[in-house]
């Protein structure tokens, strides 16, 4: 009898440690994802593109807060946050500390549902079988959005929700495009419909969820980079086989990192956070992104990742 009462002591205690590991340790072990994109013409410099996304800040993290200001050494050229920022009504004073070291760089942003709604207990199941499109319930924000926006905005980022707009990058004139969030129908890619203007060196296409739909008309227009969040990279994933669920219209291959969307580059962020309410990741570790918008070359045929 007591060797049979051993198998689901075992498994109960292998269950307790993968929880342990994936709330304390890989939660916390934030990475620094590096790719070359080949979307300049020759003889361009290239330029640096940080991409952050998902934060989902509650006033207490201070190992993500610190790790976030770290970056403020890269000295990226320009900064990109596809959303999902705060988590908490007292967040936005902590996000905007973790951010200072970068808010003097150029910087782009658009909203997440979770900048606006705060995030209710859920059984993280349901995943399994639909996304949370339509969960959140509120039909009044209550998190302070407009004060989140307002801190980014008045240090010179770009509010690119619904709208479109022109800065300077290193050396380049980049042409870019945003939406709000799908995912709570607030996109309305009406509103920036159109060829994006040809004589830009960039054209960038900004979005917090990688809706294939909006996708598709970003590269239609001549969008040449697609910047997105929102899908945590599965956040608990299988090691060998990966994401489980995409929580959007994205297929699971390509639920993080760089790949191609018809004639555009599309990099989907694993971002840096989790609800307060499924504070675990398994396998797939919470990061931001450096790009290297580097020339293009005859072979360039598919994305590279540099380790």
């Amino acid at each position: 009898m007591r060797k049979a009462a051993a198998v689901p002591l075992s498994l109960f205690g292998a269950g307790l440690a993968g929880l342990a590991y994936a709330s304390v340790v890989e939660r916390n072990a934030f990475r620094l994802r590096r790719f070359d994109v080949p979307v300049l013409e020759p003889g361009q410099r290239p330029v640096r593109i940080l991409h952050l996304s998902d934060l989902h800040l509650t006033p207490g993290r201070r190992m993500l807060i610190n790790w976030v200001r770290s970056l403020g050494d890269l000295k990226p050229d320009l900064v990109v946050n596809t959303g999902d920022s705060i988590a908490h009504p007292d967040a936005v004073g902590p996000l905007l500390h973790a951010l200072e070291p970068l808010l003097s760089r150029p910087g782009l942003f658009v909203y997440g549902s979770n900048d606006m709604y705060a995030p209710r207990p859920k059984n993280p199941v349901r995943y399994l079988w639909r996304t949370s499109k339509g969960e959140h319930g509120q039909k009044i924000p209550s998190l302070p959005w407009d004060e989140l926006g307002a801190g980014m905005a008045v240090e010179g980022w770009l509010d690119m929700n619904n709208t479109t707009a022109r800065i300077k990058v290193g050396d380049l004139d980049v042409a870019v495009g945003g939406i709000h969030d799908s995912h709570i129908n607030l996109d309305r890619y009406d509103l920036i419909a159109g060829p994006a203007p040809a004589e830009a060196d960039l054209r960038l296409g900004v979005m917090h969820s990688p809706e294939p739909r909006n996708m598709t008309r970003f590269a239609s227009d001549g969008y040449q980079l697609l910047l997105a969040g929102h899908t945590h990279g599965g956040q608990l994933c299988v090691p060998f086989y990966g994401a489980l669920v995409t929580n959007c219209g994205i297929d699971r291959a390509r639920v993080k990192g760089l790949s191609r969307h018809d004639s555009a580059y599309l990099h989907v962020s694993a971002g840096l956070g989790t609800s307060p309410y499924a504070p675990v990741r398994f396998a797939c570790f919470p990061e931001a992104s450096l790009l290297t918008l580097v020339p293009r070359r005859r072979s360039d045929a598919s994305t590279r990742e540099v380790r």
